[in-house]
């Protein structure tokens, strides 16, 4: 199971939102390339990138932030927010994204996605964000009347790398990740799931990981890296240990 920090990106800053609230952002690093280059020192081998200003605008508002982002580190990176049409992902594939993740555009426009995945083998995972179930999107600002799984299952034969599934009143809150919703998603899937939204404790990760025979493959991880409620050796060997056993 991969253990994926997240740099979310909101005026170019490094910062943690509580359940998607925009208004509710607490900033964490001035420089995302130092926080880059601190995850890749501290041993992760994936890093989760979110351009927040993006996802509500419909377009890259944080792209310099990005950029800098992948100067500054090895690591392969993921990249989600705003990216909406061929165009943008095929840039950032370009700039050194190894992933992007499509979030709204999987709602709106499913075709589009089963497309990337066409030209993009292995590099268009989809993000589904959730609020009670149901498919959330525009940066959280609607929800859709969809449920996340029926969403997740329309992508099942379209070569997606893999699926992010935010459970948004969790996200940012430290309350725990919501084990059950996650696990029971990744049971109707093929596609790989990447556990999302409330990650608090080595207990949470463990919780995760007695689920990766379900097909749960990974877990990001924000406010509890940043505030010190997780240690990151010590998160990561858990995760090694799992994956010699």
């Amino acid at each position: 199971m991969i253990l994926f920090p997240a740099i979310d990106l909101k005026g170019g800053k490094c910062v943690r939102l509580i359940r998607g609230d925009m208004q509710a952002a607490t900033v964490f690093n001035d420089d995302p390339a130092a926080q880059a280059r601190q995850f890749q020192a501290q041993g992760f081998g994936w890093l989760h990138v979110v351009d927040l200003d993006g996802a509500v605008a419909g377009a890259a508002v944080n792209a310099a932030a990005v950029e800098a982002i992948l100067a500054a580190i090895d690591l392969p990176a993921q990249l989600g927010g705003g990216i909406r049409d061929l165009r943008a992902i095929a840039a950032w594939l370009d700039r050194g994204v190894r992933r992007v993740i499509l979030g709204t555009v999987a709602l709106t426009d499913p075709d589009l996605v089963k497309t990337a995945c066409k030209a993009h083998p292995g590099r268009i995972v989809v993000g589904i964000d959730a609020r009670a179930g149901k498919v959330a999107v525009e940066g959280w600002a609607r929800v859709s009347t969809m449920d996340a799984v029926e969403l997740a299952l329309k992508f099942e034969d379209a070569g997606v790398a893999a699926i992010v599934y935010t459970d948004i009143d969790r996200d940012g809150a430290l309350a725990g990740v919501n084990v059950e919703a996650t696990a029971a998603l990744a049971r109707r899937l093929k596609t790989p799931v990447i556990a999302s939204g409330g990650v608090a404790s080595l207990e949470d990760l463990r919780a995760l990981r007695r689920h990766e025979s379900d097909g749960i493959a990974g877990v990001i991880c924000g406010r509890a890296l940043y505030d010190g409620r997780i240690d990151p050796a010590a998160a990561l060997a858990l995760l090694a240990e799992a994956a010699r056993c």
